[in-house]
């Protein structure tokens, strides 16, 4: 079976072509980055336009790139939420023409099992039940993975996502956008004790939830305070910021795994990509001993092979999505009740 993904939910144009959920045809990404990185973020208005000119020819590529025509693809995968409304509808809108088109089945996938789906197109993925940890510009969270699209929610951000926190930190310190990057570049020469930073609702009895509003106020005082440091003082403030991030989420995926009973970890979303998060988890699990899936860092960010991936589990199911289906910008991942 392949699947076409089609992927808009924020700043990336996205489309690929995925044979049974597991081989990559191609997958082509155009980015925003430039649209963007004046303004030191996402621009919703601009991101939906650039969207608009930029879908058919990345759809083109990916059928040219996979050696595919329209009449040999058995079905189509959609992003419909979460995300921004104005860029989620392109792909939404243009995913519901081709099938309405070719007659071909629809279906529309959480962004977020997406991002989870990434996994399974590398060699080895995780075995059901496993932890994951999704870490991204707009979403931070803990869930448990029963099965293919069937994700129970432990824990979420109550404010600001790790790569929110991120990128918000870099603009504040004026290393432009995306600034997560920037800063896992300049902390490889930083100490990371160098400055005292707070932990977030690190604490056992915060549960699974994050918070990271309170760092980024903390990195502003201290800016304000005493100005936006350079050379070895920035490496070492970008170090003690990132390491106040990196020490929250792997102590919190630590403690819900072994409360879990879970042997195998994924971490997926942009923020997977950072190179001190993959370094600690992967210390982490060889102390606790827990197995570390982590995507490569193409796959870590908004692409539409994990679409197509995770699509083609819906569409074995049986299960098809109207022309009706629409976008929606808050769509969360079902969530245990705390009494469960």
């Amino acid at each position: 079976m392949i699947v076409l993904g089609l992927e808009s939910s924020c700043d990336e144009t996205a489309a690929a072509l995925v044979e049974d959920g597991r081989r990559v045809l191609a997958d082509v990404v155009a980015s925003q980055h430039e649209v963007h990185a004046r303004y030191g973020g996402v621009v919703p208005e601009l991101a939906s336009r650039a969207h608009v000119v930029n879908v058919v020819p990345v759809l083109r590529t990916a059928l040219e790139r996979a050696g595919v025509g329209l009449d040999q693809i058995d079905g189509v995968a959609v992003t419909c939420g979460p995300g921004l409304i104005g860029a989620l509808l392109v792909a939404v809108q243009t995913g519901k023409a081709l099938a309405w088109a070719r007659g071909l089945p629809l279906v529309g996938v959480h962004h977020l099992e997406g991002h989870l789906a990434a996994v399974y197109l590398e060699p080895e993925p995780p075995p059901m039940p496993h932890l994951a940890l999704i870490v991204s510009g707009g979403h931070t969270a803990l869930a448990r993975v029963e099965d293919h699209g069937q994700v129970v929610e432990l824990g979420r951000t109550r404010d600001d996502a790790a790569g929110e926190a991120f990128d918000k930190g870099a603009k504040l310190l004026g290393l432009g956008y995306p600034g997560g990057a920037v800063i896992d570049r300049l902390a490889r020469t930083g100490d990371p004790r160098a400055v005292e930073l707070p932990r977030g609702m690190i604490a056992r009895s915060a549960g699974d939830d994050f918070s990271f509003s309170g760092l980024k106020t903390a990195l502003l005082h201290h800016v304000r305070a005493r100005g936006v440091p350079e050379g070895q003082a920035l490496a070492d403030l970008c170090a003690s910021y990132q390491a106040a991030i990196v020490d929250v989420l792997v102590a919190k995926t630590r403690r819900a795994a072994r409360r879990e009973g879970l042997d195998h970890v994924q971490v997926c979303g942009g923020v997977a990509a950072n190179g001190a998060l993959r370094a600690a988890l992967r210390a982490a699990g060889a102390e606790d001993g827990l197995t570390v899936h982590v995507p490569p860092p193409a796959r870590c960010t908004d692409n539409a092979a994990m679409i197509a991936a995770a699509g083609y589990h819906r569409l074995r199911r049986g299960e098809r999505a109207g022309l009706d289906l629409n976008a929606t910008a808050t769509l969360p991942l079902p969530r245990r009740s705390a009494h469960a």
